[in-house]
């Protein structure tokens, strides 16, 4: 049995996630800035790059266990933001239709690991 608790794995997981989204904003960025204009988020550029560094900070933070309590909080803040520009583009619940579900659900898992740091 492994002596890692479940909250680092939980932590690393949180990190981990964010990397392909990082990936993703930069390899289809006239997509991502797609997503910023309807959201709202203008201009577009500028936001998703933004969010790109955001995003790179926080995996950074949560997977090598820097500020992880701050880092956590701030990715649930940051998520839940996400999640509401999904729901205002989308207007979905459902994941797997292009809804907001993953990012609420993700915001609360790095809620879960900032409340326990």
């Amino acid at each position: 049995m492994s002596d890692i608790h479940p909250l680092v794995v939980l932590r690393l997981i949180c990190g981990f996630f964010f990397l392909p989204h990082v990936i993703g904003k930069f390899t289809a960025q006239e997509a991502s800035f797609g997503f910023f204009r309807a959201a709202g988020f203008k201009p577009a550029p500028l936001w998703a790059f933004t969010a790109m560094g955001i995003e790179i900070a926080l995996a950074a933070c949560l997977l090598f266990g820097f500020f992880v309590h701050l880092a956590a909080w701030a990715a649930c803040v940051y998520l839940l933001i996400a999640g509401a520009a999904v729901l205002k583009v989308a207007k979905k619940w459902l994941w797997h239709i292009g809804g907001c579900e993953f990012p609420i659900f993700w915001a609360i898992c790095c809620g879960v690991v900032a409340a326990s740091t």
